[in-house]
C-alpha cells in the first residue's frame, strides 16, 4: 500500500471530510484512481487513516479556481501562497481528488 502525508495541521480537516484533495509536484503523484493510500502527518509520521484515490488531474498553479480552494478548506490566496511556500520554484502540479476510508 503506498503512503502519503500531510502537515498535521490537516488532520482534522481531512477526517472531518472537509478537504478532500491535496495538490502536489510530480514527484508526489504517483497514485492512480481506485488506489489506497497509507496517511501519517509530516511532522511525526503518526498514522491516521486511508484514503482512496478518485482521480488525478494535472493543473497550473494560475489555473487554480475556488472550488480546489474550497476542497482544500480554505481560501484562494491561501491555497497559493501555500503551494508557493512548499514548492517556490514550480507551477505544474496535480490534483489529487480523494475519499476517506471508513
Amino acid at each position: 500500500m503506498q503512503k502519503i502525508t500531510f502537515f498535521k495541521r490537516f488532520v482534522d480537516d481531512i477526517l472531518a471530510e472537509r478537504k478532500t484533495i491535496t495538490i502536489r509536484d510530480a514527484s508526489e503523484a504517483n497514485v492512480n484512481a481506485g488506489d489506497i493510500l497509507e496517511v501519517s502527518t509530516l511532522e511525526e509520521g503518526r498514522w491516521f487513516c486511508r484514503l482512496q484515490v478518485l482521480s488525478l488531474t494535472p493543473v497550473n498553479l494560475e489555473d487554480l479556481t475556488p472550488l480546489h480552494a474550497a476542497q482544500e478548506n480554505m481560501g484562494l490566496p491561501e491555497l497559493k501562497q501555500l503551494i508557493r511556500q512548499i514548492y517556490p520554484q514550480q507551477d505544474y502540479f496535480y490534483v489529487i481528488h480523494f475519499v476517506l476510508v471508513k
